[in-house]
């Protein structure tokens, strides 16, 4: 018997079946014979997060498959949570943790949230977003490029809440809207390294329509030491991807990605390569309320 895997649905998924040896298509095959076929390509879709076993043959062949891959009872099941809404588009349900819960850690932020209009943030449904940071020479954070994919699922929603928010206190970044978006009010706490910016799209969204959200946060001088980069997911995202880009004068020495079951858990670790442009990327599918990061180590000066 295989040991419990960890982790979200589908890394836990991923892990299982790497840790097995089998191809999707020879575990197609056992499944099959026990009368529960799931095609290589569903579970491949079960992989990436795309897709997750709901209905009740699914969960039927999901049992199968733990046997076929040596794991215990519920090891991959326990690990869905509660079936997605289908149809009509639902606010979160009570005790969802809000933008005030998920960023105000050491300090309270509620001050600046309300000088800001943040009504539309739960009507709005993250698809994907790309975070790419850019590292200078001097090893310190130079910008953050962020492009996200946004879906209304109410009519007129007419902005997105950009945060971020320092280490340590100091001067917090410019903000950089691409076109078409226009800035709305910025809220800035030098104290708490924090800034709050409404991004204004061009027009108020219909139920259903997408918009992309495309923006730059520009570090001022003295610009900030830090050695991660570190996102808080409040609600769920279909793909979230972080990218570092490490100047070829100061390469890191170590990276690792890491991603928390939770807001408030104890994060794991994963090492990632740097390739050949002095980059390292992660990315998290399907991801809930947790926390998701690349770490780095700067080599002992001589």
């Amino acid at each position: 018997m295989t040991s419990r895997p960890e982790g979200p649905f589908p890394e836990a998924l991923r892990a299982a079946i790497a840790a097995s040896g089998l191809s999707l298509d020879r575990i197609h095959h056992r499944l099959r014979r026990r009368g529960t076929p799931v095609a290589p390509a569903t579970l491949s879709s079960w992989q990436s997060g795309r897709y997750r076993p709901e209905r009740k043959q699914s969960l039927a062949a999901l049992a199968a498959l733990e046997d076929v891959l040596r794991l215990p009872p519920a090891a991959l099941s326990g690990l869905l949570g509660p079936p997605r809404p289908r149809g009509r588009w639902l606010p979160p349900p009570p005790g969802h943790p809000g933008l005030a819960e998920t960023w105000s850690g050491r300090r309270d932020i509620s001050a600046a949230l309300d000088a800001i209009d943040t009504r539309w943030d739960d009507s709005l449904t993250r698809l994907s977003c790309h975070n790419r940071l850019e590292v200078g020479p001097d090893r310190r954070p130079a910008s953050l490029a962020s492009r996200r994919l946004l879906r209304a699922e109410a009519d007129g929603a007419d902005r997105w809440i950009a945060l971020y928010r320092l280490d340590s206190p100091g001067p917090p970044p410019r903000v950089r809207l691409a076109p078409p978006g226009r800035l709305g009010r910025v809220v800035e706490i030098p104290e708490d390294g924090l800034v709050a910016a409404e991004l204004l799209f061009d027009h108020p969204l219909a139920r259903g329509e997408t918009v992309i959200v495309d923006y730059t946060l520009e570090h001022r001088e003295p610009r900030p030491y830090s050695q991660r980069l570190e996102t808080a997911i409040h609600v769920p995202m279909r793909e979230h991807l972080l990218e570092v880009r490490f100047a070829a004068e100061a390469l890191p020495s170590a990276c690792y990605s890491f991603r928390t079951t939770a807001l408030d858990a104890r994060p794991r670790a994963h090492p990632l390569r740097l390739d050949a442009a002095g980059s390292v990327h992660a990315v998290a599918l399907a991801a809930g309320p947790c926390r998701f990061g690349i770490r780095w180590e700067w080599p002992a000066t001589p």
